[in-house]
């Protein structure tokens, strides 16, 4: 049984954001060709974002740390800590409103 800490992936990734140019670092926590889930702690400075993109079959995004916004074509929805999203089937993107830590959650099956 493996476990990790989010609290401490959290402040790790975050730090490892704020010293990037890119201003965000990531890592699967979960996942691989072995698995059908996939789970990835995505840490952006305020301001950064991840530019639009496909959305995958099935997706979740919780909001372990900040405040975000995601937009798909008109739609908008921002969340904060503890918020749940279940992302829809379009092109999104994702944007920090201040410094954030997300768990993107996705169902990987051929």
């Amino acid at each position: 049984m493996e476990s990790t800490s989010l609290t401490v992936a959290v402040e790790e990734h975050l730090a490892k954001a704020r010293a990037s140019s890119s201003g965000r670092a990531a890592s699967t926590l979960h996942g691989g060709h072995q698995h059908d889930l996939r789970q990835t702690l995505i840490a952006l400075v305020e301001g950064n974002s991840l530019n639009e993109h496909e959305s995958p079959d099935e997706a979740t995004l919780q909001v372990l740390h900040g405040q975000v916004r995601l937009r798909a074509g008109d739609e908008s929805w921002e969340g904060g800590e503890g918020d749940y999203l279940v992302i829809p089937p379009a092109r999104h993107d994702l944007t920090a409103l201040s410094d954030a830590a997300v768990l993107l959650t996705v169902a990987t099956r051929a």
